[in-house]
């Protein structure tokens, strides 16, 4: 019998080549980042739905409140009336939604999963399919909060794609106007294909900080190009930089 030889990723596509090569600009300008701001995988689960439509320094905020109050933890948003729960998550906007989904993410993992993300996260790592279905089931949860679930709170390998991204992308030609967040986040997963399962978190964790961060500095509403590490792979000339 021929000995089994392990399986090799498909080769990158010139495009998904691009933004492996606009990785490591971002790398080498800025560093690693080592990001998501948060200290629990509990944290990250309540910064993934409070950070929807807001800014992140609102969050702090939230966070903060639940903390002075003793409520950083899974007891504590079970217990809590939902009225207070929302005057406490009242910085980042929404709160009737996102206090609405926080509890009923509390009762799925009751539900599911014994009450403890550790649970949720070994079964995320024996199938992140299954849990992101799972995920995406719940209130208020689309792609993103989902996979920045998966990836920053249960350590699995799920690519965040985020208006950053999406810009970035598209301002460089390597996805149309319209992509949709699968078409960006098959494009993104590609570009890391060929990298070791177990590297591909770190890999997309990096990815999205940076991403993040060159979107904050230079590609927001209004693209400002000026000192971009990405500017070199524009296909055409860059947009005018109001700062200029």
């Amino acid at each position: 019998m021929a000995a089994h030889r392990a399986r090799r990723a498909p080769p990158r596509t010139p495009t998904a080549r691009r933004l492996r090569a606009l990785y490591d600009s971002l790398v080498e300008r800025f560093g690693p980042q080592q990001w998501w701001p948060a200290r629990t995988a509990l944290e990250v689960v309540i910064g993934a739905y409070l950070t929807q439509n807001t800014a992140w320094k609102s969050v702090e905020r939230s966070l903060a409140n639940l903390e002075a109050r003793g409520l950083l933890s899974l007891d504590g948003l079970r217990s809590i009336p939902e009225a207070d729960l929302r005057e406490l998550i009242r910085p980042s906007g929404f709160m009737t939604r996102k206090t609405a989904a926080l509890k009923a993410w509390v009762a799925f993992l009751d539900a599911h999963y014994g009450g403890r993300i550790e649970s949720l996260r070994k079964a995320a790592q024996r199938s992140s399919a299954s849990v992101r279905s799972q995920l995406l089931a719940l209130p208020a949860v689309g792609p993103e909060t989902a996979d920045a679930i998966l990836l920053y709170a249960l350590g699995v390998p799920a690519m965040v794609v985020d208006e950053y991204l999406r810009r970035i992308v598209t301002r460089h030609g390597l996805a149309p106007e319209n992509a949709k967040y699968p078409e960006v986040q098959a494009l993104a997963e590609q570009a890391f294909a060929a990298d070791l399962p177990r590297d591909r978190a770190r890999h997309y964790n990096e990815f999205h900080a940076l991403v993040v961060l060159a979107g904050k500095l230079h590609c927001g509403r209004v693209a400002r190009c000026q000192g971009c590490p990405l500017r070199w792979d524009l296909p055409r000339s860059p947009p005018a930089d109001p700062s200029a």
